[in-house]
Formats: C-alpha cells, structure tokens, sequence
C-alpha cells in the first residue's frame, strides 16, 4: 500500500466564540502526504500567509509547506496532485506553493461553488488554483492506482476524504469529517457511516492531537 505521512503543518489558537473552543483553544493543523509510485499525492496544505484578519484572530503558528515536505524528502516540484479536503483557510492555505507547477487540484465542485459565492468563506487567493490545473470532481473519483477521492460531506457540502489501499490494507484520509459535535448534521453521520462501512485500519484527521483511529479486525 502507499505509505502515508503525517505532516505537521501548523497549530491555531481558537477565538472563545468558535464552537470547538471548549475542547482545548489550541488545535493543531495536520496534512497528509501520500507516497505513490505515480508520485507523491498531497492532502492539505495547511494555513498561508499574509491575510491579516485570519493572523489576528486565529494566531496561527505554521510551518513552510516545502520545508516540512523536504523532511519526509519529497520536494514541492515532486508534487503531483494536491486533495483539498475543502477550502476552509487552514486546509488551502499554502496551495499557492504550488500553483503554476504540475500539480493537479482537486476539489468538489460544490466546494469551489461555495467558495466563489460566500466572500468571506475562505481566502480565495489560497483556495483557487489556476484553471489550468483545477480538476472539479462530482462524487467519487479514482486518483490513481489504490487511491480514490470520496464525497464525504458534512463539515462542509464539498467535504472530500481519500481512500488509499492496497495490499490487503486500508486507510482513509479522513481530514475533518469529524469535529465538534455540532457538526454531526445528517450529511456528516451519512459520511461517517460510509467511512465505518469500509472497515478501514486507519482514519486519519486534520484537527484531532491523536491525528488517527485505528480499528482491530475482529
């Protein structure tokens, strides 16, 4: 199976008002860097730079996306598709690294949509790569051989996770699929449901400090 590595992209401190405050204000922010022979596949990016509103109220402490790729010895350039699991600021932040490269972006349409229609749903100077190198899914999709992007919605409508297999394993890239549990809405317990249904060895998340859930063959 490709080897998934965990990257640690960034931490943010959460205002008192955001709903997952009480669970700790400190989060951390993890990215997900599949090694495929195909080459290396990339699930998030972490939180960018120079939006001063996201600075001052979330205080975020990131890390450069290249040198964080450079110590798992994967470079930039080597990048060859990047899965947004949606394009809230700390999951697209650093897309623009790799803007203008070779690196395909897939997103979910209906995330794209939100994204080009609520002005202050994200940063769309990180969200939006180049046309040229967009690749808008509907639903499911194959990737390449073993992985396939699944529609998870729920956190957000184009809410996307990534299954990886092979040799007789399975993990899932979870990313946020689960949160607070104010985001347990129907769309969220039908992904979660889909996700269990697939008898996955591994989960893996974007904000959790375990950043992963394994589950024991019975």
């Amino acid at each position: 199976m490709p080897t998934i590595v965990r990257l640690d992209l960034a931490s943010v401190l959460l205002p008192d008002h955001h709903p997952a405050a009480s669970r700790g204000r400190s989060v951390p922010v993890f990215g997900y860097c599949i090694l495929h022979p195909d080459g290396p596949i990339l699930v998030d990016t972490g939180v960018g730079y120079g939006n001063e509103f996201i600075d001052e109220l979330y205080q975020p402490d990131r890390k450069d996306l290249g040198m964080v790729l450079a110590q798992v010895g994967v470079s930039v350039t080597d990048i060859v598709a990047v899965v947004n699991s949606h394009l809230h600021f700390d999951h697209c932040g650093q897309n623009p690294l790799l803007f203008d490269g070779k690196a395909t972006f897939l997103a979910q349409a209906d995330e794209i949509q939100t994204v080009e229609t609520e002005e202050h749903y994200t940063d769309r100077r990180w969200a939006l790569a180049p046309a040229a190198q967009q690749r808008i899914l509907r639903g499911d999709e194959p990737l390449a051989p073993g992985v396939t992007v699944l529609s998870t919605p729920g956190h957000t409508r184009g809410h996307q996770s990534v299954l990886v297999e092979g040799g007789g394993s399975r993990a899932v890239i979870g990313a946020q699929l689960v949160w607070p549990a104010e985001e347990f809405k129907a769309a969220a317990v039908d992904s979660i449901r889909r996700i269990k249904a697939l008898q996955p060895d591994v989960v893996h998340f974007s904000h959790c400090p375990a950043h992963q859930a394994e589950f024991p063959k019975s």
